[in-house]
């Protein structure tokens, strides 16, 4: 009897300083993440499929070779900075549900709450410590379940759309719903219990 595996999560890591870089990966690693690291704000944009000019490529997140689960990047970058980063990630409508954490080795308060109005999950200050990486699977689960409401609120839409067009007994088509959104919450369920336990 074969026993699955879980996939672990991927987290891009975007820092220009080659030591906070592979100190972020050996954590994440660690922690049991996939982890690709890159050392700028445009190399994020790029592997994610989108310009510094904010026209995407043909490439969505669901597209990707390996989804990315979390990004966690560095204030402080040359060029980029990790809040225009952050912008630009919550700007895409394909990428925008994509948990961000940032870090800096500046504690100063108005840039923490700048980064957090504009949509920063959390705001970790350096060093990066290893009991910083359990704060980030609760984001990345959060994430998720934001994205299958979003799912199940679009085929909502599309059946109640259809039902409209094509009038019978509302009853069962009620009824029919609730049984899709139950099997759905079955679907989604075991994996986020299994994922809590890991």
């Amino acid at each position: 009897m074969a026993v699955a595996t879980e996939t672990p999560f991927h987290v891009l890591a975007v820092d220009d300083s080659l030591p906070d870089r592979k100190l972020i990966e050996r954590l994440l690693k660690t922690s049991s993440f996939q982890v690709t690291t890159v050392d700028s704000g445009s190399k994020a944009l790029q592997f994610l499929g989108l310009h510094d000019e904010d026209s995407p490529v043909s490439v969505h997140a669901d597209q990707l070779d390996v989804a990315v689960n979390l990004i966690i990047t560095d204030y402080c970058m040359p060029g980029m900075t990790g809040y225009d980063l952050l912008k630009k990630i919550k700007e895409s409508s394909f990428l925008r549900d994509i948990p961000v954490v940032i870090m800096s080795s500046e504690n100063i308060p108005s840039r923490i709450n700048r980064c957090l109005e504009e949509g920063a999950d959390e705001f970790f200050l350096k060093p990066v410590r290893l009991s910083d990486m359990s704060k980030l699977k609760p984001h990345i689960l959060k994430s998720r379940c934001k994205e299958h409401n979003h799912q199940e609120q679009h085929q909502q839409s599309d059946s109640n759309s259809s039902e409209s067009s094509n009038p019978t007994n509302n009853s069962s088509g009620d009824s029919s719903n609730s049984r899709k959104r139950k099997a759905a919450d079955d679907e989604i369920l075991p994996q986020t219990i299994r994922l809590r336990h890991s």
